[in-house]
């Protein structure tokens, strides 16, 4: 073959390929592959050439990536062609050939460097072909990948699925967020590859840890950098509405480079979200999942301490954490099989691959990021809190308990006998191909109450009073010679505006009467424990017979409160009974959604491409005021080329607003149609609804 000009042209096959590496929904132009996976190409000549082995094995591939390719870290690779087509880490063979074409197929090994490549061919010692640009991703489809996914249904869920649910809301109340991921949309996976290239350690962009921790650091970071102040947030979502967060890409797109979204004190969730969208481009299986009752900020200890006034209200922050009504977190999947080697200090190998939490590691001062650690799920259920750094942070985020005490007005603190509030509840993830809310608490601890869980935690324990890692402080109960009991019943939610029922028992199992103080309070809170507003409180002095049950039952109502709660806030209810004599107080609180008015869609199940589709969207006012400035909002990725925004009268107490859209679905499958109201009254009211798209009998030209 001579050394002039002997390649005419080449072709990548980009949709061919893209489609059998599960790439295609990236693009069909540009060629996205994944890693330990053959793909081919076409390379035409310009004459005849001979087609003879001593004419193949001339001919080497290049393959670079990187800003300075190496051999020595693996940022550049070699690939002889081969007639043979042998098994090397990167291969390259002469699949079909004929005197004007040659197919070659490349196999790149199940650990390669993922990231944009360039790939040359090189046809003797002074002239190369830059073929072109290829990417290269993680890939579960391939067993001996690191992130490999064994089940069809899985992978499709937590790598291709865009439209996800996020979680939020009370233990009690579970409420669910529709969530645009978007890794697949155009341009995604240019920003998630330029995040990563802000590390400078390319030749680990093989290992999925390593990628992992690197873009949770990063992405902390510029949340910390992008998020608005609480300060700022109020203001601006009320003069420009602006508190719209519907998916990841508009906020990955502000956070890298400045034209996109701004994100609001309120909204952590979207670091989650975020994350999970830009490990799902990369080839990353992942998921948000969320905990209820989650203790933050205990730095591994086991208890978080609570001060309440005597009027029963919260008074300032716990020296020991914070319990969030709910804190969200990403979840990765791929194999740990240098932790595996090391059990945490057990006496028995265990696998520790599987889920692995995103954790950010903060320093004591707070808000400073220190690292990311990656935590197997495993490790949390078993205790193994020597195993990585954060493990003891995520051990105690759903095993610490929670101490209540009471502020006394001459200084004094005392231990209140408080019901046993768990942490850790309810935990939560999207389920797999469908809508529902998935529990997976059990991935996280053993039953509460079980003999595993017990062992565990007497261990743990243990443990951090070895190596000092607790103050020491176990405050026993208050002492119950003199027993006083305090229950406390109340709604999951209140509608907002309206009223509810609660209800407080009252046990005196003494054989004397008792005078008793009673105080009930409420204030609204933000989901990560900070309180927002002192809303009511109320003192009752009682008299309790001996062995007396007495139920107290009263109303929850938005008139009786001194302000109205801020937007995206929840009540908590608290009740005190102290016994005059012993000072002995009991106490009790519960978590409150504010449920708002249903947001209404009615829409068929089953729907043709191309043919106009007609939704109804209704919604009553349940409220004691007129819902002003209303406008409904409707977008759905394969429904709705664009977003719609439409505005209407208001809407008087007792009156339902009605409408109806019409659109035309231009893809083919399971699509959402997401609907979102705002008004005078409430932010962000959204509901959504299924629909299956199937193919028309005569698609559009």
């Amino acid at each position: 073959m001579r050394q002039a000009r002997v390649i005419k042209s080449w072709d990548f096959q980009a949709a061919k390929n893209n489609e059998e590496h599960h790439t295609n929904a990236i693009s069909s132009r540009q060629l996205v592959l994944r890693r330990g996976q053959s793909f081919n190409f076409i390379l035409h000549f310009r004459s005849p050439v001979n087609s003879s082995l001593s004419s193949i094995k001339r001919m080497v591939l290049i393959a670079q990536t990187g800003k300075q390719p190496s051999d020595h870290n693996r940022t550049q690779v070699t690939i002889p062609l081969s007639s043979m087509g042998k098994q090397n880490p990167w291969s390259a063979a002469v699949k079909e050939r004929d005197a004007h074409s040659w197919t070659i197929c490349v196999t790149t090994p199940a650990d390669a460097i993922i990231g944009h490549y360039s790939l040359l061919l090189k046809v003797s010692k002074s002239k190369k072909y830059n073929l072109g640009q290829f990417i290269l991703l993680f890939n579960p489809w391939v067993r001996e990948d690191a992130v490999f996914l064994g089940n069809e249904a899985q992978r499709g869920e937590y790598l291709l699925n865009q439209k996800g649910l996020i979680y939020l809301g009370t233990a009690d109340c579970i409420q669910t967020k529709p969530w645009d991921f978007g890794q697949l949309d155009r341009g995604v996976i240019n920003l998630s590859l330029g995040l990563l290239d802000m590390d400078k350690q390319m030749e680990e962009w093989s290992n999925p840890v390593h990628v992992a921790q690197v873009l949770g650091a990063l992405l902390y970071d510029l949340k910390e950098k992008n998020v608005l102040p609480a300060s700022q947030t109020q203001a601006i979502q009320e003069e420009t509405r602006l508190n719209r967060c519907r998916g990841s890409v508009p906020i990955l797109q502000q956070w890298l480079t400045g034209q996109g979204q701004p994100v609001y004190h309120d909204q952590a969730w979207v670091l989650a979200a975020v994350t999970c969208t830009v490990l799902r481009c990369l080839g990353i299986p992942a998921r948000v999942v969320t905990t209820f009752d989650s203790a933050q900020g205990t730095h591994g200890e086991l208890l978080v301490d609570e001060y309440y006034n005597e009027e029963g209200l919260q008074n300032g922050e716990g020296q020991r954490g914070r319990i969030w009504i709910f804190q969200t977190s990403t979840e990765c999947w791929m194999s740990r099989p240098a932790l595996s080697k090391d059990n945490g200090g057990g006496a028995e190998r265990k696998d520790y691959g599987g889920w692995q939490i995103l954790y950010p590691i903060l320093s004591k001062g707070g808000g400073v990021l220190k690292s990311c650690d990656l935590v197997p799920v495993r490790a949390v259920k078993e205790g193994a809190v020597k195993l990585t750094p954060a493990v003891p942070l995520a051990f105690a985020a759903v095993n610490a308990k929670r101490v209540v005490w009471k502020c006394c007005e001459d200084g004094r603190l005392e231990l209140t006998d408080s019901s046993t509030k768990y942490v850790g509840n309810n935990i939560s993830t999207k389920g797999v191909g469908s809508d529902r809310c998935e529990d997976i608490t059990q991935n996280y601890k053993y039953p509460e109450g079980s003999n595993e869980e017990k062992e565990i935690l007497e261990r743990v324990q243990k443990e951090r009073m070895e190596h000092r890692r607790d103050n020491g402080i176990y405050p026993s109960s208050p002492e119950t010679m003199d027993p006083l009991y305090l229950f406390l019943e109340a709604p999951s939610s209140l509608p907002l505006r309206g009223d509810a029922q609660f209800s407080i028992t009252l046990r005196n199992h003494s054989n004397q009467e008792k005078t008793v103080q009673l105080t009930i309070g409420v204030q609204a809170m933000y989901y990560n424990g900070i309180l927002a507003a002192d809303l009511w409180r109320e003192r009752l002095p009682l008299t309790l017979s001996a062995n007396l049950v007495r139920k107290i039952t009263s109303r929850l109502s938005f008139s009786n409160f001194e302000q109205n709660p801020p937007e995206n806030s929840f009540l908590r209810l608290t009740a005190m009974a102290t016994y005059s004599k012993s000072n002995l107080s009991c106490f009790a609180q519960e978590d409150i959604a504010i449920h708002r008015p249903l947001l209404a869609i009615e829409m068929v199940k089953t729907t043709k491409q191309y043919k106009p589709l007609t939704v109804s969207v209704s919604i009553h006012n349940t409220l004691d005021a007129p819902m002003n400035d209303c406008f409904i909002t409707i977008f759905g990725k394969g429904l709705i080329h664009k977003e719609r925004t439409y505005r209407f009268n208001s809407v008087r107490p007792g009156n339902t607003l009605y409408t109806q859209f019409q659109f035309t679905p231009t893809h083919v499958g399971l699509q959402r149609l997401t609907v979102e109201m705002n008004c005078n009254m409430f932010q962000n009211l959204t509901n959504f609804k299924n629909v299956n798209v199937v193919a028309s009998d005569n698609p559009a030209a």
